[in-house]
């Protein structure tokens, strides 16, 4: 189902970026509407110009809506008796098309392991004659897969919970991509344009596909090539941006993986790994965090205030209960940064949010009649300005949130602070949390001419180096300016002798803005690290905060003297150290 080249010459496919069009429509009665589909549909096709086509005009990077499970639709369409709505999930699945029935077999013996049982499948019928042949050549077959417990109890949230291992073990097991498996939401994606969408999907357009929200996504792939399975809507976002932090998010995601229990999410945890699928996107390894996280116990807000903060390091008005809170978070887990707007639902509440620095936009508008639409742009809906009642942006950092179980809009400051009053956050950062400035301060240690003269030897330093930008930065404390040419090769490509480090490189993002300045734009950005061991991810705790908080990533000799000797009384247990020799 991917389109993407192997990795060849200078091109990897881990280097791929996008930057699309997204937007919500929701009702505030909570009531399911065809209006509000016909709304989504709208929306999606005034985003056309922010998706992408390639050479072929039928061949599009990506566009697709989540709605909620419609209910009288699917038990119309189908051939056997559904249960209850909310007391049944039904997936979205991209079967191999050249063996579905060995993949199809494969879920149901699955689903059969979980203790969960089969109702049936339906093959969605879709129109593949207007597809371009780079979207067709890689199509899979779509099928609708119904699954329900035997315990006529379990329904919603509780059900999903369950049905969360079928997806993540077809991932692994069989191949299969399911765009979503709840039941609470359903999506329809595709590599589609905007306006293929509802002519591709027979089933958008039938009189009861009824829903009270709807997030659509038009895909614009700025490096990158598309693929059935990268299209948005994911299980619980859409996302306009990038998140350049990725590679590190994956990384830390896996490490954190050993230590995952949780006493709501039943069975062995191992199964389900890895969490973040190593093929998926940025976006799509934040959808998988996201819903580890929800379904392990967070609201999904939450969540998302946990993976995309604030800034908040430096707000002085900051209230100090809802400081504790993001500090403690900080320790938790690190942010998934970039220029991103991120629309969210679980099928009850619909919300959206923004980076901490507002590099992509979000606007929102409500009507008179509960009507509430957000969109990366205005003019995505033709709404009557006499209607508006309310109408404004999503600011850097802030969150956005329709709930529509209350019927009623949850502004950032009520949510932030329901979020903060859920633990004792500040007795917890008391009891376990170090900032590097409480070490003991041991007693300075001063080198040697000849020592340090060696270590500059060793370390490769040049007599130009210390006399054109070393000598300077220590007297100014600026950074010298000189040309910006070098004639000197990367070290791979070098004939002569370099040191070690020379030939490792900052992996730096590549986005479609300014870069960020850490001196300049404090405000927003921060330079914290935190060092300590990591606690399980899925049951915050006193245990998950106990951490050493570094307030530069550089360190020099004295600050290594410091951490290496905190717990040299016995004081610090959990700041127990080793040195390991680097030389060879």
């Amino acid at each position: 189902m991917s389109n993407f080249p192997e990795a060849q010459g200078l091109y990897d496919p881990a280097f791929e970026h996008d930057a699309c069009g997204v937007a919500f429509v929701a009702d505030l009665s909570g009531v399911p509407s065809r209006k509000i589909v016909d709304h989504a549909l709208t929306a999606l096709a005034n985003l056309d110009h922010r998706g992408a086509v390639g050479a072929e005009e039928e061949t599009g990077d990506g566009a697709g809506i989540l709605i909620q499970v419609p209910h009288e639709f699917l038990a119309a369409s189908v051939s056997f008796n559904l249960p209850e709505p909310g007391h049944y999930a039904v997936g979205m699945a991209f079967l191999p098309p050249e063996q579905p029935h060995g993949a199809k077999q494969t879920i149901e013996n699955i689903a059969k392991s979980e203790n969960l049982r089969v109702l049936g499948w339906r093959r969605v019928p879709v129109h593949p004659e207007i597809l371009g042949h780079g979207s067709a050549s890689n199509l899979p077959l779509m099928q609708l897969f119904f699954v329900t417990s035997p315990d006529e109890n379990v329904s919603g949230l509780e059900l999903d919970r369950l049905v969360y291992a079928v997806h993540k073990r077809a991932r692994h097991e069989a191949g299969v991509h399911f765009a979503s498996l709840s039941s609470r939401t359903l999506v329809y994606k595709g590599m589609l344009t905007t306006e293929q969408l509802p002519v591709f999907f027979d089933d958008l357009r039938n009189p009861l596909m009824a829903s009270a929200l709807g997030i659509v996504h038009s895909r614009f792939s700025t490096n990158t090539f598309p693929s059935w399975p990268l299209a948005h809507p994911f299980r619980y976002i859409a996302h306009n941006g990038e998140i350049n932090t990725a590679r590190g998010n994956r990384n830390w995601m896996r490490a954190r993986e050993s230590l995952l229990k949780s006493d709501i999410l039943p069975g062995d945890l191992s199964r389900l790994f890895p969490i973040c699928d190593p093929d998926g996107s940025d976006t799509a390894s934040l959808d998988e965090v996201l819903e580890l996280l929800h379904l392990g116990g967070r609201s999904l807000p939450h969540a998302v205030s946990l993976v995309i903060p604030p800034a908040w390091e430096n707000d002085e008005t900051l209230d100090p209960t809802r400081r504790a809170w993001a500090e403690f978070n900080s320790t938790v887990m690190e942010p998934w940064d970039g220029p991103a707007a991120v629309c969210f639902t679980d099928g009850d509440l619909i919300g959206a949010t923004l980076d901490r620095n507002g590099l992509r936009p979000a606007r929102y508008w409500i009507t008179d009649d509960g009507i509430v639409v957000l969109a990366s742009e205005a003019g995505v809906l033709d709404l009557d300005p006499a209607t508006i009642v309310e109408r404004g942006r999503v600011e850097p950092g802030r969150m956005f949130v329709a709930d529509l179980k209350e019927h009623r809009i949850i502004g950032d400051a009520e949510l932030k602070d329901q979020l903060s009053a859920e633990h004792p956050y500040q007795d917890w950062l008391d009891s376990g949390f170090t900032r590097f400035a409480d070490l003991p301060t041991p007693e300075p240690h001063v080198s040697s001419h000849a020592s340090v003269m060696r270590r500059q030897q060793v370390f490769g330093w040049t007599q130009e180096e210390i006399d054109r930008i070393v000598t300077p930065m220590a007297k100014t404390g600026a950074e010298a300016i000189g040309s910006m040419g070098t004639d000197t090769p990367i070290a791979a490509l070098g004939t002569k002798p370099r040191p070690l480090y020379d030939y490792f490189v900052q992996h730096f993002a590549q986005v479609t803005n300014p870069p960020l300045d850490a001196i300049r734009e404090e405000l927003v950005t921060s330079l914290v690290a935190t060092v300590g061991a990591e606690a399980n991810l899925l049951e915050p705790s006193p245990d998950s905060c106990r951490v050493l908080q570094l307030p530069f990533p550089v360190m020099d000799n004295d600050d290594f003297a410091r951490l290496r000797l905190a717990n040299a009384h016995g004081e610090m247990p959990q700041f127990e150290t080793a040195r390991i020799s680097g030389l060879y």
